[in-house]
């Protein structure tokens, strides 16, 4: 599962027994930036419900609401590979 996650700078801890990497933990939630999805119909809002899939920038596919656009940095659980939010960067 980690390796769905994997982007340059990301900080990790290697779990290692006898000399061998045995576990890669990453962090429970992670933004990452949408590179393609369908293109969202006008009146699609988050109360609206439904959703589609998304493409991220490490290459895993999720669903993700149907207001969601390509280029978006949202949230993702990486636990469930679920979508969680969109991210407030500023």
């Amino acid at each position: 599962n980690a390796a769905n996650y994997m982007i340059e700078g990301l900080e990790i801890d290697v779990v290692k027994f006898n000399g061998a990497v045995i576990d890669v933990v990453i962090p429970n939630s992670m933004t990452l930036e949408v590179t393609q999805t369908d293109t969202g119909l006008k009146g699609n809002t988050a109360k609206g419900g439904g959703t589609k899939p998304a493409t991220l920038e490490t290459g895993l596919e999720l669903m993700v609401p149907l207001f969601i656009e390509t280029g978006e940095k949202i949230k993702v659980n990486t636990e469930d590979n679920s979508y969680t939010g969109r991210a407030n960067e500023k």
